[in-house]
Order: structure tokens, then C-alpha cells, then sequence
């Protein structure tokens, strides 16, 4: 059984391509720099990963701290969120989207230091989270984006391939998924309002950026209680490519084919689409999703 004061950590070693691989001692050594235990998870697999952390939590620890990107951050939400657990995030991924809506410190050493002073303090940030019921299973959470049009269809055709490695075979997915795009038929739902549309893009946000710094709902903040949805209507293949140098500064919403809301509670549906959140595999619409008002204790 752990004291409620330690801090258990899920630690990506592959996150960022490894480029952080050798500062873990530092950032454990800062973590414990508070004066509390450290102790780091042990998981060979995603699964396994998520596992130890719901152990960690109903063992009583103090707070989780996840060290990598958002694949790792969204494997530690499942078991922090809408518990009073504090919560750390070590950005040292290729993606960082959910640390950087936070507003947690780019440097991990920095932001090592300021969970260690955070938790030893007692101080913590409510930070909004989102709710994903799947009709299926268990819900789901998510911290920055949940994609589920053209985006979520290139990473389910990257998922498949298995060649060529890294970042190439997302650009030669983009370019296959490209060549087929075509407009669905949407069924969107705000806040119990019908705002169904023919588009190839549906993006809903609790912080404003995905895939590493693209800016997709640019006006999302992760502590106003609500989440930004922004859908695209039908789009070529040329305003497609248009649009997509505009996405990393967010001016594409200025477009006047990018429609933006705002609500609570969202309902999405559209056949052969499954949904990414925090660029992990959910499950197929249709999803329903809502925002949880600091759901997280966030130590920063």
C-alpha cells in the first residue's frame, strides 16, 4: 500500500523517438526533489500501462505523473480522471498537444520541478476533460482533440500499413486518403440541437491543438467548461491543401468552408469512421461525448 504523499509515474521511453530517453533519472530525481517517494510504473504494453495506472490509483497514491506525449497522457487520464488524484505531465513526445493547452512548462526538467512544488504544496489547477461513451464499454477520456472525419480515416489507413516507418507513412496516408475524398453525411448533435452537415471533417476539442501543434480548434480552452467543435464542409483535394499550411497558426477557421461551435455535450455519427482522441484509436461512431469541468487536478 502506498502513502497518499508518493508519486507514481508512467514513463514513455520511445516517446519522441527516444529523445528524451536519457533524462528520466533527472526527471524522477526532480519529481522526488519534494520530499515524496517516487516510484516508476512498470508496463510493456499500452494496456499494461494503463492497468498499472488504475492500480497505482486505487492503492492510494498521491498523484500520477505521466512522462511522454499524448498517447501517454491519455493512458494516465483513464485512471486519474474524476478522482481528486493530482495529476503531472512531462511533456518529452513527439506530440505534446495536451501538456501545451494546459499550460504545463515545454522544458521536462521545468516541469518536473513544478509538479514536485505543486504537490508538495497542496496546489492544483482544475483542468476540463472529456467524456467519451462509446455504447460499448467502459467510457473513455480525452485532454486535447477527438478527430472524426479526414484526419481519423488517414490515421486508421496508417495504422493498417506497414510500410514505409515513422512520419513517411502518415504523409503517404494523407496522400492515398486524399485521392478518395468524399463528403459524408454527419449527424451532429450540440447540446441536444440537431446542426447535421455534409462535410469530410469533424474535430471536437477540450484544448486546441492535435498531431503535434495543429491547431485544429484554435479557440479551445481546456478550463471553460465547454468543448470546440469545428467541422469542414465538402472540400476538394486542392482546398484541402490549401487549408493545411493554415492549420499550425489555426487561421483556417477563418475559411468559409470551417463552421465553429461551442457546447457541452456532442453527438457524432457517420458510418465507417472511427474516432481518434489524443491520436489513440477509440472505437466507431456513433460517440457521444461531454465535458467534465475540472475532471483533472492538474499539478503545474
Amino acid at each position: 500500500m502506498n502513502s497518499n504523499d508518493d508519486i507514481a509515474v508512467l514513463a514513455n521511453p520511445g516517446a519522441g523517438r527516444g529523445r528524451h530517453r536519457g533524462l528520466l533519472p533527472a526527471v524522477l530525481d526532480r519529481l522526488g526533489s519534494g520530499g515524496r517517494a517516487v516510484r516508476l510504473l512498470e508496463a510493456g504494453s499500452a494496456e499494461d500501462a494503463e492497468k498499472a495506472c488504475h492500480r497505482a490509483v486505487a492503492e492510494g497514491i498521491g498523484a500520477l505523473v505521466a512522462v511522454g506525449g499524448d498517447g501517454t497522457v491519455h493512458r494516465a487520464l483513464q485512471a486519474v480522471a474524476d478522482t481528486g488524484v493530482g495529476f503531472g505531465v512531462v511533456p518529452a513526445g513527439t506530440g505534446n498537444d495536451f501538456a501545451t493547452g494546459a499550460g504545463i512548462p515545454e522544458d521536462p526538467l521545468r516541469a518536473a520541478e513544478a509538479i514536485a512544488a505543486a504537490h508538495r504544496d497542496g496546489r492544483h489547477h482544475p483542468v476540463d476533460l472529456a467524456r467519451i461513451d462509446t455504447g460499448q464499454r467502459d467510457a473513455r477520456w480525452f485532454g486535447a482533440v477527438l478527430a472524426a472525419g479526414f484526419d481519423a480515416v488517414v490515421n486508421e489507413r496508417a495504422n493498417r500499413m506497414r510500410w514505409p516507418r515513422g512520419p513517411r507513412r502518415y504523409d503517404l496516408a494523407i496522400m492515398l486518403e486524399a485521392a478518395r475524398l468524399r463528403p459524408r453525411r454527419y449527424a451532429l448533435e450540440l447540446d441536444g440541437v440537431d446542426h447535421s452537415f455534409a462535410g469530410v471533417l469533424v474535430a471536437v476539442g477540450n484544448c486546441p491543438s492535435y498531431g503535434g501543434g495543429l491547431r485544429i480548434c484554435p479557440d479551445a480552452d481546456p478550463t471553460d467548461g465547454l468543448l470546440d467543435v469545428v467541422v469542414a464542409a465538402p472540400l476538394g483535394r486542392v482546398a484541402l491543401a490549401r487549408l493545411q499550411p493554415r492549420l499550425r497558426r489555426g487561421t483556417h477557421v477563418e475559411d468559409p468552408l470551417i463552421t465553429s461551435y461551442r457546447a457541452r455535450e456532442v453527438r457524432i455519427d457517420t458510418p465507417g469512421i472511427v474516432g481518434y482522441a489524443d491520436g489513440e484509436r477509440v472505437a466507431a461512431l456513433p460517440l457521444a461525448i461531454g465535458c467534465r469541468p475540472g475532471a483533472v487536478r492538474l499539478l503545474r
